[in-house]
């Protein structure tokens, strides 16, 4: 036996682990090449701790035991997001590269709060938020945004950002010989549509001010002229909340009216494309998103559509001295920060962050802007193909005609239960993951497509299987 070298002299607490490190890279780099499994799937944890085992010991139970049981009981417990017949929710699909890239950007181990620690990541990941600020025609020169770790913390950091906006701008109304501008009569306030992402209403829980809704119009898109009635005579609404591809429906507000709104009220536009924002980059339905260039703030998810692992969404401000304004924080150990740095940690609600943007930066850098948009397109083309198989199906019906690529459909005479049962049996035999939701008040069946891999012959295919209501 190999004599083990002593902690105590060699001041290594953790002992000589290269050979387990080596293990978990082998594993991680099979992994990074090929799909998941598409018939994992999640098990009660009564099942797991059993399976398991006791994994967390006085001794603990070894890298190779620990790797072995992720391996073979947690990993085959988590649903494979990148399998391209995965399309429930919004899925991820992240190229081969920036899976890869992922695990360098941990190893690296880079502290991305501050440009002191982190200059060239930050650096690249600012390569990576200029290319989403040219496609909102912002001015580069203003514009600025971070990587945050998902849509609820960039919406929730937004909207910080725009009360602070709106408290300055009251105090300012108020005049320099008045007290500091009292809270508005009933509170602040938010306006959006119900369809409104529901981290909108975990922010305003979050922030304490209460929420304005006005009503869709008849395609289910927030316009101008139904926000302009809701906002009647209301006074201490500090944003507006518009979807770029709503979750459930992935609708497209009328941002251009939304916008007229805005700006005549003097109130902050915020745009949730956590989704569809990754769109902005198509030709083919750009056309959808005009008036998204005078919005204030936005926020996109590259773990959802462009093709970037979880977790990754990009927030961004038109303006980004207003997020420095309201994020940046001052401590004594903080003093010495060169604050004309471009620092992450002035930008949202965080200090200490990785730089969750590198691997969306090593896969656009890798592949391609051109690329990207070509992804994308290719997406839309399926979601399109898919649709106008519905449309000719003799027992399936389109319930609402898609703006980017979610769809919403009706199999003739089934129920809620029939829709669940079916959903249920196709994700554990592995073939498709498609579950159903509510549209209308009524249950529906709901298809995401964000995967370029995912066949629109090999969808079409399961929907015309399903069997009728015998």
């Amino acid at each position: 036996m190999v004599p083990q070298p002593d902690p105590q002299q060699t001041g290594d607490v953790w002992g000589d682990e290269a050979d387990v490190a080596r293990a978990v890279l082998d594993w991680a780099s099979t992994r990074a090449v090929r799909p998941g499994d598409p018939k994992t799937t999640a098990l009660p944890a009564s099942v797991l701790a059993q399976a398991a085992g006791a994994t967390i010991t006085p001794k603990g139970i070894g890298g190779h035991a620990a790797l072995k049981v992720f391996d073979e009981v947690l990993a085959p417990a988590t649903r494979a997001q990148d399998d391209p017949m995965n399309l429930a929710y919004i899925p991820s699909a992240p190229t081969r590269v920036a899976v890869a890239f992922d695990a360098a950007t941990s190893a690296a181990n880079i502290f991305g709060g501050l440009w002191e620690t982190g200059a060239g990541a930050i650096f690249a990941e600012n390569e990576a938020l200029s290319w989403l600020i040219s496609l909102l025609g912002w001015p580069a020169t203003t514009a600025a945004g971070v990587f945050v770790a998902g849509g609820t913390m960039g919406n929730l950091s937004a909207l910080h950002a725009a009360r602070c906006w709106a408290r300055r701008q009251r105090a300012l109304t108020a005049g320099p010989a008045s007290p500091p501008a009292p809270r508005p009569e009933g509170g602040w306030k938010l306006a959006c549509a119900e369809s409104a992402h529901s981290s909108i209403f975990s922010a305003a829980e979050v922030l304490d001010v209460d929420v304005i809704l006005a009503p869709v119009d008849d395609e289910g898109r927030l316009a101008g002229t139904a926000l302009r009635a809701a906002l009647d005579g209301v006074d201490g609404v500090f944003a507006v909340v518009a979807s770029a591809g709503s979750t459930n429906e992935g609708i497209v507000d009328d941002l251009a009216s939304v916008a007229d709104v805005c700006g005549e009220q003097g109130i902050w536009l915020h745009v949730d494309g956590a989704y569809g924002g990754a769109a902005l980059c198509a030709p083919s339905v750009r056309g959808r998103f005009a008036g998204i260039e005078r919005a204030d703030s936005m926020i996109v998810d590259p773990h959802k559509w462009l093709f970037a692992p979880y977790d990754c969404c990009a927030l961004l401000y038109r303006d980004g001295a207003l997020g420095r304004a309201a994020h940046t924080q001052h401590a004594s150990y903080l003093d010495v920060i060169d604050r004309e740095a471009p620092n992450p940690s002035d930008l949202a609600i965080h200090l200490s962050r990785r730089v969750r943007g590198l691997p969306f930066w090593f896969s656009l850098a890798t592949h391609g802007t051109e690329r990207y948009v070509e992804a994308v397109e290719r997406t839309l083309r399926t979601a399109r193909e898919v649709a106008a198989g519905i449309r000719r199906s003799s027992h399936l019906t389109l319930v609402h005609e898609p703006d980017l690529t979610v769809l919403l459909f009706e199999r003739r005479g089934w129920d809620a239960k029939r829709y669940q049962e079916w959903s249920r049996s196709q994700a554990l035999a592995g073939t498709i993951l498609c579950l159903p939701t509510r549209y209308q008040g009524r249950m529906v069946l709901r298809l995401a497509f964000v995967n370029p891999a995912t066949r629109a012959a090999d969808v079409l295919a399961v929907l015309e299987a399903m069997p009728d209501e015998g």
